[in-house]
C-alpha cells in the first residue's frame, strides 16, 4: 500500500488571486502524484488547508483535491476552521465537535486526529479528544495503526516553531497512546520541513509542505530581538510517500519539480542493474 502525504497548503494566503503561489504549488504537487511513476493508493492532507479558514479557500481546495484519481482524506491544523472544513469535506463530518475519524484497511488502521485549538498556533489535545483516541485504540490492539495529525508532538529544535514537551496537550496525547504497541507511526505536518524523530517509542514523521518551506536554523531565538534570520524559503513544494510493508512503514520524501536526469535505464546502465538483481537471493 502506498500512502501519499501533503501538508500545509495555506490556500487563500493571497485572497482573491485564483493563481496565487500556494495554489500553483499545490497543483504542481498533485500533478507529480498523478503523473509520476508512484501514483499512491490514497492521499493524506495533514492540515492547514486554508490560510485563514475561510469558506472560499476550502471550496478551492476541495475542487483541486476532487480531481485526484485516488481517495483523499484530510485533517485540520491551526489555520483551519472546523465548521468551514466540514462543510467543504462532508465525508469528514465532525464527531462531537472534532474532525477526527478512523479508516480501516486490510492489515492496517489509520486514525486521523484533531489537534486544532482555536486562537493558538501550537497544538491542542483536550481530555475529550484523548479519551476518544484511547477508546479507538482499545477497539483493536493488534492491527498496526498509523496516527495522523497536524501538530508534531516532538521538539524539532526550530525554536520559533518547536513543540515544548512540557505542553499539557503533549502529555495527554502521550498518555493516550501509552502501552499501545499497535501504533507504528505518527504522521504530521506544521513544520514545513521533512523531519523524522523518535517519540515515546514511535517513529514520528513530519512532511514538507506544498506551501513554501521553513528555513533550518536550530539556534535559540529571542522574540524581543528581531535578528534578520531567514524564516520562510521558496524551496520547491514537497510531499511524502509512505510505503506500508509487512515490516512496517518506509517513507520517502520528494519535491514537485522537474529533475535534471543524469542517467536513464539504457544499455549503459543495464550491467549494474543486472548485477544488483543477481546478488539478491
Amino acid at each position: 500500500m502506498l500512502i501519499a502525504q501533503i501538508t500545509d497548503l495555506h490556500l487563500g494566503f493571497e485572497p482573491g488571486n485564483p493563481r496565487e503561489l500556494n495554489r500553483v504549488r499545490l497543483d504542481r504537487t498533485l500533478a507529480a502524484l498523478d503523473d509520476g511513476p508512484d501514483r499512491p493508493d490514497l492521499l493524506l492532507v495533514t492540515g492547514d488547508l486554508a490560510d485563514r479558514g475561510d469558506p472560499e479557500s476550502y471550496r478551492i481546495c476541495a475542487e483541486a483535491l476532487a480531481a485526484c484519481p485516488f481517495p483523499v482524506h484530510a485533517c485540520v491544523g491551526n489555520h483551519d476552521d472546523r465548521a468551514n472544513f466540514a462543510a467543504a469535506f462532508p465525508q469528514h463530518r465532525l464527531d462531537g465537535g472534532f474532525a477526527h475519524y478512523v479508516m480501516a484497511f486490510d492489515g492496517l488502521r489509520i486514525i486521523v486526529l484533531d489537534t486544532l485549538e482555536p486562537g493558538r498556533q501550537g497544538g491542542g489535545f483536550c481530555e475529550r479528544r484523548a479519551g476518544w483516541l484511547a477508546a479507538r485504540l482499545g477497539e483493536d490492539r493488534t492491527t498496526p495503526t498509523i496516527l495522523v495529525m497536524h501538530h508534531p508532538p516532538f521538539d524539532a529544535g526550530i525554536a520559533w516553531m518547536a513543540t515544548d514537551p512540557r505542553e499539557p496537550w503533549v502529555a495527554r496525547f502521550a498518555a493516550a497512546i501509552a502501552g499501545q504497541d499497535q501504533v507504528v507511526a505518527i504522521l504530521c505536518g506544521h513544520l514545513h520541513r521533512a523531519i523524522v524523530a523518535p517519540w515515546h517509542g514511535v517513529t514520528a514523521i513530519a512532511c514538507p509542505s506544498t506551501a513554501p518551506q521553513l528555513a533550518l536554523d536550530l539556534t535559540t531565538i529571542d522574540p524581543d530581538i528581531p535578528d534578520g534570520r531567514p524564516m520562510i524559503l521558496a524551496d520547491r513544494p514537497g510531499y511524502a510517500l509512505h510505503r506500508w510493508t509487512p515490516d512496517g512503514l518506509v517513507t520517502h520524501f520528494e519535491t514537485a519539480e522537474d529533475h535534471a536526469v543524469l542517467a536513464r535505464f539504457d544499455a549503459a546502465m543495464q550491467p549494474v542493474v543486472r548485477q544488483i538483481q543477481d546478488e539478491r537471493p
